[in-house]
């Protein structure tokens, strides 16, 4: 007999990454894994290379100077602060530790990919919400939620729609929710959102016991590199999560890098206000190419196409000649569009330019 892997592990069909790279030796604009245009800050990465002088050394297991950096940069309490390789991690630690066979995870039609991932690696059953218009519809969450439902996901803003919902939505969908299960509110775009009624949630944390809000280093940020995530808790959840992560889970270097990207207020400030610009520029100009343009609060469009010779896949196609990547989306179940993350100005003029050759 051969060793039987765990229920639900089969079932997984693996993470497919935004492609890096193309045929032959060009050099490609990558806008195909939401990476922040202007790279990380020049302080993260000279923290960085400054640790690399200690990498003998074990990292400090309770990453206290990036709690202490993060508490203070948003207001938080840094003893309910769990660092991470990644929201990925974190997301799994959750699932490890609330989540198992015969319970349901639940999130929206089309949120983040790792969460059916890592529902199916522990034997769980994932359970979708249809959405309207590209937009997580409570309504339709809530209806969904039941005894069985532990965990529900919800990505805000989202991936890969560029969606987002209110505060006011967030704590009508806690309230919905069955009293056992916990609300992640996934906010790895939150840097990005400068709407009057939206928040990461930190403040829906403080206040109920079920909520746990995830963000990252890898968006506005620009350590994707580093893997780099962490959760704000209730006391109780924060105490799960640290007994069962790694008790070296975020390397030195990692550590340090996030401590000087924090710290420097003016180049997340340049990286916010560069999407500020070309967010809205990129929009308008598909738009002007007869293209269906998501409106979107992250740092990436999702672009519809017509079906036919001049759909995505083609697009898509025509777009890797001209050494342009962007996202195709089939593991979505959106098949007609593609996902631009927003680059350099260069990169953005590339696309457009590339576009309109391809829309002749």
């Amino acid at each position: 007999m051969s060793p039987t892997p765990r229920p639900g592990i089969l079932q997984i069909d693996p993470y497919v990454p935004g492609k890096s790279s193309l045929p032959g030796n060009v050099k490609p604009m990558k806008l195909s894994s939401n990476e922040g245009a202007l790279g990380p800050s020049p302080r993260a990465i000279e923290a960085y290379r400054k640790a690399a002088e200690q990498m003998h050394r074990y990292p400090d297991p309770g990453s206290t100077a990036l709690r202490e950096a993060l508490a203070k940069h948003y207001g938080l309490k840094a003893d309910r602060i769990v660092c991470g390789s990644g929201s990925d991690e974190l997301i799994a630690l959750v699932m490890r530790s609330y989540a198992g066979p015969g319970d349901e995870v639940l999130y929206s039609q089309y949120g983040f990919i790792m969460y059916p991932i890592a529902t199916h690696s522990v034997g769980a059953t994932p359970v979708t919400a249809p959405e309207k218009g590209f937009r997580t519809d409570v309504d339709a969450m809530i209806a969904k939620a039941n005894a069985r439902t532990k965990i529900c996901f919800l990505a805000n803003p989202n991936n890969p729609t560029g969606s987002y919902i209110t505060t006011a939505e967030v704590e009508r969908l806690r309230a919905g929710l069955p009293a056992q299960c916990i609300l992640v509110i996934d906010a790895a775009y939150a840097e990005y959102v400068s709407r009057n009624d939206y928040s990461a949630g930190a403040e829906l944390v403080e206040r109920h016991d079920n909520v746990v809000m995830m963000r990252t280093f890898s968006k506005i940020y620009a350590l994707g590199g580093l893997r780099l995530g962490w959760a704000y808790c209730p006391p109780a959840i924060a105490d799960v999560l640290n007994r069962v992560r790694g008790p070296f889970n975020v390397t030195s270097a990692s550590q340090a890098a996030g401590v000087a990207a924090l710290e420097d207020l003016a180049f997340a400030d340049a990286s916010r206000a560069h999407n500020d610009m070309w967010l809205p520029w990129l929009t308008r100009e598909l738009q002007a190419l007869g293209l269906e343009v998501l409106p979107s609060v992250g740092n990436f469009v999702l672009v519809h196409f017509k079906p036919g010779a001049k759909g995505a896949a083609a697009a898509n196609a025509f777009l890797n000649a001209r050494a342009i990547i962007p996202r195709g989306l089939d593991n979505y179940g959106l098949p007609d569009h593609l996902r631009i993350t927003i680059g350099t100005e260069a990169e953005m003029r590339a696309v457009v330019a590339a576009l309109a050759d391809f829309l002749k």
